[in-house]
């Protein structure tokens, strides 16, 4: 399965920009990423004149060309989490690097203010490689007419395990309030496709609460500290101990959800619970030979020895073969 991770959710460690342009700090981070037991590495390439207009946003079309980095260092870190065994995932913002970059990309990934560029999304949906969406910034009809598109260009991706949608909100960070995590559900309902969330919380209890409400993939910024940083992701990003701490509670998570069969466990049937704290059928007082049973002189009491509270109704009408004394277990051979 293209969306399963050793721990039940894929989990993404996304480095993205924390790197700064910086290609030992993007080693770096990298080793501390397959250190934390990531399922994937995520990485965004692009150039600022690709991605920014350099009239209408200058500065932000200067802040990505200062992030930048080359073709053969994004190789590089591709080989690097590969040869690791980790997913290498990328976002990638100009179509003329797709080429290069493809044969190292097991799912490609598509950022919130991307779901909308459909030139790009057509280019990359050609691929026939699974995709993640992120919905930040989207309504649910841009969202579903999204996915309308992409199952257009490729019926690939009409396969819940070659499209996911991450419910997120753009903003760096945001307020518990903004996680909206219900909106997963209403994605799987919707379009019965892999489900996941992106955070951009300050602390995991988002991602445990989305993991327990079914999320199939989490995404998370990735970084080495978040002290002394001023570019916004770091504020917002786990570290190699945040990440390991966070698949300890997962595995608690996966523990607690448990089976989706409803049975008795080992631990009732062996303690005997189900006799001890079940009732069965008892006399209320002493009931005499030939005396009729009533609901007057019937009750359910624990425990479950005799007849079964469930046969209640069946004895009512009938009559006792012989005197039973107050709150005597009873049995089919004592009614007639």
């Amino acid at each position: 399965m293209n969306f399963k991770g050793k721990f039940g959710p894929l989990l993404i460690a996304e480095i993205g920009g924390n790197h700064e342009g910086d290609f030992k700090q993007a080693l770096r981070l990298t080793e501390l990423a397959i250190e934390s037991n990531a399922d994937a590495i995520k990485f965004q390439i692009y150039e600022g004149d690709q991605l920014v207009s350099s009239l209408e946003s200058p500065d932000r079309n200067k802040h990505f060309k200062k992030f930048e980095l080359t073709v053969e260092q994004h190789i590089e870190l591709a080989n690097m989490v590969k040869k690791a065994g980790r997913m290498y995932i990328a976002s990638v913002w100009d179509l003329k690097n797709l080429d290069w970059i493809d044969p190292h990309i097991s799912i490609y990934k598509i950022g919130s203010g991307d779901l909308t560029a459909y030139p790009i999304l057509k280019e990359i949906a050609k691929r026939n490689k699974p995709m993640i969406l992120s919905a930040g910034l989207a309504n649910e009809v841009e969202v579903l007419d999204t996915i309308r598109f992409l199952q257009n260009v490729n019926p690939f991706y009409k396969e819940k395990d070659n499209l996911a949608i991450l419910q997120c909100t753009t903003m760096y960070p945001i307020k518990e309030s903004d996680a909206n995590l219900n909106v997963m559900e209403t994605f799987r309902q919707k379009t019965g496709l892999t489900i996941g969330f992106s955070n951009h919380l300050e602390d995991s209890y988002g991602i445990e609460v989305a993991v327990s409400a079914g999320a199939e993939v989490i995404e998370f910024h990735f970084t080495d500290t978040r002290f002394g940083k001023v570019f916004r992701d770091h504020k917002l990003s786990y570290t190699k101990d945040d990440v390991h701490i966070l698949i300890e509670k997962i595995k608690r998570i996966n523990t607690l959800k448990g089976s989706y069969v409803k049975t008795p466990i080992p631990i009732e049937i062996e303690n005997n619970n189900e006799v001890s704290f079940r009732r069965a059928v008892y006399p209320s007082r002493e009931i005499l030979e030939g005396e009729m049973f009533t609901s007057d002189n019937l009750t359910v009491l624990r425990p479950n020895h005799g007849i079964d509270a469930r046969d209640f109704d069946k004895i009512i009408g009938k009559k006792a073969k012989v005197a039973l004394a107050k709150h005597q277990k009873l049995s089919w051979d004592l009614i007639k």
